[in-house]
């Protein structure tokens, strides 16, 4: 029976299962089990490295290691090439299971959760720092450098600070064209990039049991823009439902105690909330779209690890259809899976982009890290709904990022400047 003196919050008890105790404190250090290591084309060459340099024969478990070569892929240059060489061969060498090659690749963290890699209550550890999308599904999952992904690869395990807990109640009705980008770019301006400095962000509320699955995967995704080490969500009926639908039925569900601990509580009303872009060259620096002012821009980015799923390009699509994007500009869309990819093409939105003037892209990280498929010149100025704008991410250290949803950026595209669907389906 659990001790009424030491309750817990999801995070301390997916820590504690995993480590094999009842219990764990919050600043302790742990060994834990995890259930998936996770590398992409730019982080596991250097694990697999490190790997070799311990002396490392062969992976702990072959159906636990996750290989995705999405960053630069397909290879844009030669260097790009050996990367994606180095993962293949390692694949290949220790029967890796989970290697995906292009054709059936995606966004490593629309994939994962697609595939039913990621089930509720699992700890992940990927060699990406994105990899906190998970906590949708209610795993507490975090990114790690490349050594201890190289480490947890030949042992299973690795090192854990058990975080403290942020709790985020979201009250009331989130308005017309609202995700959760609107609801995390909204938080992390409230609380700034390192607000939640190596904790756990659990979000709640009535606004969270209304967001959708895509949602909530923006959402977890961009607990690392505000610093946090896990992002979570409690499993609910929504959860379930998706997981089933990957023919999954084995898994944990663990929920905070109610007299849980948490560092601070922040409650958000919903209600309040408009459409968010984020200004250069932080996250946190949001504000509402419509009050942007007149900012020409001179690209837009409709896709990524954030908001390259179904309800993204389905609400981009709803803005395009009928109209055309501005000359001046560039319109790129990129499906985040070969899954959405095919939805989108059945559902007839690829052709909703194409007729608009978009150019449509195979599934690829590309531009969000300034690495191919829209890379910005000097002085440009992107809307994109990837998660990071610092100075130079999509390309010239003095070109700019504004972050948004996809209603937004849809809106930006057809006028040319940041704006919201008011405007143009007026």
């Amino acid at each position: 029976m659990k001790d009424r003196n030491k309750p817990q919050t999801m995070a301390q008890k997916i820590l504690a299962a995993h480590s094999g105790r009842e219990y764990v404190g919050t600043g302790e250090i742990i060994n834990a089990s995890v259930d998936i290591v996770l590398g992409n084309d730019i982080t596991m060459p250097l694990a697999i490295e490190e790997f070799k340099k311990i002396g490392a024969e062969k992976v702990f478990d072959r159906s636990k290691i996750v290989i995705v070569p999405d960053h630069f892929t397909p290879n844009k240059d030669i260097k790009s090439a050996q990367q994606c060489k180095i993962l293949r061969d390692f694949a290949g060498e220790q029967d890796i299971i989970n290697y995906f090659e292009i054709g059936e690749m995606g966004i490593e963290h629309a994939l994962l959760p697609e595939k039913g890699l990621v089930l509720p209550g699992d700890l992940v550890i990927g060699a990406d720092s994105h990899t906190c999308t998970y906590g949708a599904l209610g795993a507490a999952s975090t990114g790690v450098g490349s050594t201890d992904a190289a480490v947890a690869m030949a042992t299973g395990k690795a090192w854990f600070m058990v975080p403290k807990t942020l709790k985020f109640i979201y009250k009331d009705v989130p308005g017309p064209w609202i995700t959760g980008k609107d609801l995390i770019l909204h938080t992390i301006g409230i609380i700034g990039v390192d607000g939640a400095l190596y904790m756990s962000m659990e979000f709640s509320g009535p606004a969270i049991s209304g967001l959708s699955m895509d949602s909530r995967f923006a959402m977890a995704n961009m607990a690392i823009e505000a610093g946090g080490k896990f992002g979570l969500f409690e499993v609910d009926g929504k959860t379930i439902e998706y997981v089933r639908s990957r023919g999954k039925t084995q898994y944990s569900i663990f929920k905070s105690d109610e007299d849980a601990r948490y560092e601070k509580v922040f409650e958000i009303d919903c209600s309040k909330i408009k459409l968010q872009v984020a200004f250069p060259h932080l996250p946190s620096n949001a504000r509402d779209a419509a009050d942007a002012g007149d900012i020409a821009i001179d690209q837009v980015v409709i896709g990524s690890c954030t908001n390259g799923r179904m309800e993204d390009l389905k609400m981009a699509a709803e803005i395009l259809k009928g109209r055309k994007t501005n000359k001046r500009i560039r319109t790129i869309i990129i499906p985040a899976t070969q899954k959405i990819y095919l939805e989108a093409m059945k559902a007839g939105l690829l052709e909703i982009f194409v007729e608009a003037g978009c150019v449509v892209s195979t599934p690829t990280c590309g531009p969000c890290l300034g690495g191919h498929m829209g890379v910005l010149a000097e002085g440009e100025r992107a809307v994109a709904t990837t998660n990071r704008n610092f100075v130079g991410r999509m390309g010239h250290p003095k070109s700019e990022v504004y972050l948004s949803g996809p209603a937004v950026a849809a809106a930006s595209a057809i006028t040319g400047r940041i704006s919201i669907p008011e405007e143009v389906l007026s």
